[in-house]
């Protein structure tokens, strides 16, 4: 893509080559690392138990709200979190990243407190009420205010640290550059899965905070968040802002001009849509994976393993649920995380030489197997191994798409472009979270399916799909919540058989997951073509 001229981009003087980084770049490099790592930790400590809190009709503390709510709320989160930093990218390279980043440190603790203390609020439930939307309810507008606060901060802090980091690294450090940055993310995310499962636990703080899962125990996990993104106001005092290059001199409307109309270039449009379907798929791991787990995954013969680890450690990996032991959905989650710290760097170096493009699509063919194997049986064990395929394409995707618009963006505008690694992210999460809630809504989530077989048995007509799971509530005078009780007194099967009759009767293995497994199959061919073609733009090959 070749460089915009000075009336194209209104900067002040021609942009300067990229010049020559000296060894200075560590320092600040580390401390960017550091800053992400943090970020991560708390977001993860969250996003890896949101989808519980919000809908699981069997947690005891959470929201028990519907798949077709989750899904409508992700969507949401997705939108402001993903699709502002097309602004916000600009506003980066035009106003100093060190001062994106601190405001967005500041809204993103707020956000983490409005979702921790935004339920059960009288007054957001009165005001629900009035709206008359099925659905809706006082704790899905408190969650929802809690997200978009979050979602608008952190939309000002990715295209913050990645343009910092972009002129941070030499081009020669690019690829191992964005490995290690990727292996840092991974650190916090990993550490962020283990946070809440020990908060949750009834072993923890047991007098103070109650049985496991309680309300009080889900507030402190948001709070605990709310904290520890804070922490990021003490490197941020010290890093040195790096210059983007941008003209200073710019309105805020003539930079978003700017920001918008470069994303209509057909080409990198092109990219972006396709990069689109790959993450609808790749993000059902950490938005719908854990309600599927939760569901109809048996890792007790996980949990035997993890039990000979000291008793101080295994209590918080190993719990019981419905008469049986279980490793919480986050533990089982946290092995992408593990295996991305493991193997990262390493792939990363293999891959230093090898074209962005190409190493992109080995990267969607191996994850699109893992997702598939993951999900294909009830054994945790089989779940594992599908991780580990889908973390090897995470591996071999995930750190270049950041490098390959780095390596493709001007050098004025760094922030704009790789704010645009968002609007995938974002048109995936969005797409991906209603069709993961009409799906699992209907024939995925094992509450719904109990209803489903009971009103077969009992000759009430319900059509998947057509017909509301709320008209089956009604109509069997059955909730969601107590569906599997409803169930296993209908058939005099424990919690396990009930489970496993749901399961052959309906299999959600396939219902659920080949659907996303084919659009991940259709992305990676669809880029096999662009990468061909790239060949012959110059500016679009890297």
């Amino acid at each position: 893509m070749s460089n915009p001229t000075n009336s194209e981009t209104g900067t002040d003087a021609v942009p300067a080559a990229e010049t020559k980084k000296s060894a200075s770049w560590l320092t600040p490099f580390f401390e960017l690392n550091f800053i992400e790592m943090m970020e991560r930790l708390a977001y993860n400590s969250v996003r890896v138990v949101a989808p519980i809190y919000i809908m699981q009709a069997d947690n005891a503390g959470g929201l028990h709200l519907d798949a077709a709510a989750k899904g409508t709320l992700y969507a949401w989160w997705a939108v402001v979190q993903c699709f502002l930093p097309i602004v916000t990218g600009g506003f980066a390279d035009r106003y100093g990243y060190k001062k994106m980043m601190t405001i967005s440190v500041a809204m993103m603790s707020v956000g983490y407190l409005l979702m921790a203390f935004l339920r059960d609020v009288a007054a957001l439930d009165a005001f629900a009420g009035t709206l008359g939307i099925d659905g809706v309810n006082g704790d899905y507008l408190g969650f929802l205010t809690g997200i978009t606060v979050f979602a608008t901060g952190s939309a000002l802090f990715k295209p913050g640290i990645q343009g910092a980091l972009s002129h941070t690294l030499p081009r020669e450090k690019s690829s191992l550059g964005w490995g290690v940055f990727y292996w840092v993310v991974n650190i916090g995310a990993l550490i962020g899965h283990y946070i809440p499962v020990a908060f949750l636990s009834g072993n923890f703080m047991a007098d103070a905070l109650g049985a496991a899962n309680s309300p009080e125990r889900w507030r402190l996990v948001f709070c605990v968040s709310a904290g520890m993104i804070l922490l990021n106001f003490v490197p941020l005092l010290f890093f040195r802002d790096t210059p983007s290059g941008a003209s200073k001199t710019l309105s805020p409307l003539r930079v978003l001009v700017n920001a918008v109309r470069d994303i209509f270039q057909p080409r990198l449009l092109t990219w972006i849509l396709i990069m689109s379907g790959f993450w609808l798929m790749m993000f059902q791991l950490w938005d719908l994976q854990p309600n599927f787990l939760e569901d109809w995954v048996s890792s007790a013969n996980v949990a035997a393993t993890l039990g000979a680890l000291p008793e101080g450690i295994s209590q918080f990996l190993v719990e019981e649920h419905d008469g049986a032991l279980r490793v919480p959905q986050a533990v089982l989650i946290s092995c992408n995380a593990w295996f991305i710290i493991l193997g990262v760097v390493g792939v990363s170096w293999l891959t230093r030489k090898m074209r962005t493009l190409s190493a992109m699509v080995i990267g969607m063919f191996m994850a699109t197997v893992g997702v598939v194997v993951a999900g294909y049986t009830q054994n945790a064990w089989f779940f594992i191994l599908g991780v580990v395929f889908f973390s090897l394409g995470e591996m071999c995707t995930g750190p270049k798409k950041s490098q390959y618009l780095s390596e493709i963006a001007p050098p004025d505008k760094k922030g704009v472009y790789l704010a645009y690694i968002n609007i995938p992210v974002g048109v995936g999460i969005f797409a991906g979270a209603k069709m993961a809630g009409f799906i699992y809504g209907n024939v995925g989530e094992k509450a719904t399916l109990a209803l489903r077989w009971l009103a077969e048995k009992r000759g009430v007509e319900w059509r998947p799909f057509f017909d509301d799971v709320s008209a089956l509530e009604a109509k069997l005078e059955i909730t969601r919540n107590g569906a599997m009780s409803a169930l296993q007194a209908e058939t005099g099967l424990d919690a396990q058989a009930a489970t496993r009759l749901l399961w052959e009767t309906y299999s959600p293995n396939l219902n659920v997951w080949l659907p996303f497994a084919a659009i991940g199959v259709l992305s990676a061919i669809a880029l096999i073509v662009f990468s061909h073609m790239a060949k012959k733009w110059k500016d679009m090959n890297a």
